[in-house]
């Protein structure tokens, strides 16, 4: 396994690092001490392993194709933000904008996801274990959203051809969601 300390160099150097390491298939890169930073893991395009240990901010892992990125921790807005392909999985809460214009690849959020959570979705799959705020698929064209646990306002308002499975319960629906009831068929493909 090889380890990046950002704190030391820097998010910059490190994304430099993991950029140069993509033709290293399959390779674990950890990324320790994020403390929050910034556009971490962003742009890959080969099928690399990088595991963040810590919080990130903003559009952590966004641009993401082929690789498979884990974050221990929260992240910031517009994580996984025009995701292409590959898996990020955040063991954590996430804040706005999750998945937000992803075109394909499975985001996974452990806990809750704030508002506007896969807005303008073109094909991406996401997966939130808890809650979503408010607006979350909204203008969501393409792909799948999973909510475990309930949802705040104006679900899927203006959505288009995406599918959202809500496990729990929302008090409003947005404009053109059209809602139907989960079989167990649906369920079982989830799986």
């Amino acid at each position: 396994m090889n380890s990046l300390d950002i704190s030391k160099l820097g998010t910059r150097e490190t994304n430099d690092a993991l950029q140069h390491a993509q033709n290293q298939n399959g390779s674990i890169w950890k990324i320790i001490n994020p403390n929050g930073a910034h556009a971490i893991a962003a742009g890959l395009t080969e099928p690399i392993n990088v595991e963040i240990e810590g919080h990130v901010g903003y559009y952590c892992g966004g641009m993401n194709q082929n690789a498979n990125i884990l974050i221990n921790g929260n992240a910031g807005t517009g994580l996984a933000e025009n995701m292409m392909s590959g898996e990020v999985r955040l063991n954590g809460n996430a804040s706005q904008s999750v998945g937000a214009s992803g075109h394909g690849g499975l985001l996974v959020i452990e806990f809750n996801a704030s508002s506007r959570c896969g807005i303008s979705m073109k094909g991406i799959d996401i997966v939130v274990k808890g809650d979503v705020g408010h607006m979350s698929a909204f203008m969501a064209q393409a792909g799948h959203l999973v909510i475990c646990g309930n949802a705040d306002s104006h679900l899927g308002a203006s959505i288009y051809e995406a599918v959202i499975y809500l496990q729990g319960k929302t008090d409003q629906l947005g404009a053109d969601c059209i809602e139907k009831e989960m079989t167990t068929k649906h369920i079982e493909n989830l799986n």
